[in-house]
């Protein structure tokens, strides 16, 4: 056994007995346990940094030293059926879930050199690296392919993404596309419009780009928002963009809404147009919107089965702090720490059944027809359609010390404060992380 002390940069420490068979994987686990901190890299003395995981203690570190502990933020990102975990600067992205959906990420892990973000469409990922290229894996069909513009993806600044295609801003404010050409892969038709872009938003099968004007150009399925010709004089100053499925809806520079797409499913505004003044933010299910306004009230609009219609709650609307959506639901955190929902009661908008648990909530999350409420004390309490993560109680007595909560479509995973992470809902689908828990240690 050797005998170390890991210490972190505050000054906290703690001596540890290290079997000489450890490797320095191994050496992270009772390292995070001890200090409560997930994501390590550990430094010794002499300033060597141990970031191989398999490389073995022998040699690496001595009886009697001194370990620094430098800890690390986990960042992740969700596929409809796989996560993806990784650290910004890191040269690995831990996936599970659907291989089909982005969960095995193999064949591309050795391209993978100082990753700094990752973007996912519904079923394939993108990775901007710190040269500014791009990795993807996942469905071809949806992004998960970018050989075809591989030698435009350089200096590539941000990534968005819809259903099936991806957006990339080049550093000189240009636009690339690749994946579902019906679903925003093919930008051709406005490609000469895309300059000078600052941000892109998504929907399901469209894109929308606005420009350093405050202009924006729009492509995509036409008449899920992809065609914003009808409110185009409208659309000076954007200040955000949301989108339902099929519409969209934009915070201008007077604060006031502008929409356009399929008028049931939030295209349509208008009766409650005279409401829509200083819009703070927008949040959008499938098929309708939610606007916050500087006054921390609620104004809803589209499909009135989908979240659409919050007159049975509108009287407690009040204070809201941050909303969430579901596929069909919205849920609420208002100012005194407690939740309000409402929209379809079988995606998450009854949680009567839990209402007694949500206080002190600090952080909602959904999948597609659940949602997950991280509270103060770190514990978790979830509701909607079991089979989509709704019903935590297999791994209720895990989920304590929650640092971070993260959702696919089907299932939820939670990183605690040790760097663990705990995952329910469909086991296919991300829920089951067995398979790579012993990767999920840092």
């Amino acid at each position: 056994m050797l005998q170390v002390t890991v210490s972190l940069p505050s000054g906290r420490s703690e001596s540890l007995s290290i079997p000489l068979s450890f490797n320095v994987g191994d050496l992270r686990v009772p390292v995070q346990k001890s200090l409560q901190q997930g994501f390590l890299t550990l430094v010794t003395a002499g300033g060597y940094a141990l970031t191989d995981p398999t490389e073995s203690v022998q040699g690496a570190i001595e009886e009697g030293d001194n370990l620094t502990a430098i800890a690390r933020e986990a960042k992740a990102a969700a596929t409809d059926r796989a996560f993806a975990l990784w650290c910004s600067g890191g040269d690995r992205i831990i996936t599970w879930g659907h291989p089909h959906y982005g969960g095995d990420s193999s064949e591309i892990q050795a391209q993978l050199r100082s990753v700094q973000h990752v973007q996912a469409s519904g079923s394939a990922f993108a990775a901007i690296l710190e040269d500014e290229t791009i990795v993807t894996w996942g469905n071809a069909h949806s992004g998960g392919d970018s050989s075809e513009v591989q030698n435009q993806l350089r200096s590539v600044q941000q990534i968005q993404a819809a259903r099936g295609a991806f957006a990339a801003i080049i550093a000189d404010g240009s636009v690339v596309t690749w994946g579902d050409p019906l679903g925003g892969g093919d930008s051709s038709q406005v490609q000469n419009r895309l300059r000078n872009v600052r941000q892109i938003q998504a929907a399901d099968r469209v894109f929308a780009a606005i420009r350093e004007d405050g202009s924006v150009v729009t492509w995509g399925e036409q008449k899920s928002g992809g065609d914003s010709s009808e409110v185009q004089s409208q659309l000076k100053g954007v200040r955000q963009i949301q989108a339902t499925s099929y519409a969209c809806a934009a915070i201008v520079a007077d604060g006031s809404v502008v929409t356009w797409g399929l008028p049931h499913f939030g295209g349509d505004c208008s009766q409650v147009q005279d409401q829509l003044t200083r819009v703070r933010q927008l949040v959008a299910t499938s098929y309708a919107f939610a606007a916050i306004l500087e006054d921390e009230s609620i104004v809803t609009w589209g499909h009135p089965h989908s979240g659409g219609d919050s007159s049975e709650v509108q009287h407690q609307l009040s204070g809201v702090q941050q909303v969430q959506a579901a596929d069909r639901a919205f849920a609420a955190i208002l100012a005194d720490g407690s939740v309000v929902t409402w929209g379809n009661q079988h995606s998450g908008g009854d949680s009567s059944e839990v209402q007694d648990q949500l206080r002190s909530v600090k952080q909602i999350l959904a999948t597609k027809c659940a949602f997950a409420a991280v509270l103060g004390d770190g514990s978790v309490v979830t509701w909607g359609n079991p089979e989509y993560g709704g019903d935590s109680s297999k791994v209720q007595d895990q989920l304590k010390h929650v640092r971070q909560v993260l959702a696919a479509s089907y299932a939820f995973a939670a990183i605690l404060a040790d760097g663990s992470v705990v995952t329910w809902g469909d086991p296919d689908s991300g829920g089951d992380s067995s398979k790579v828990q012993d990767r999920l240690k840092g």
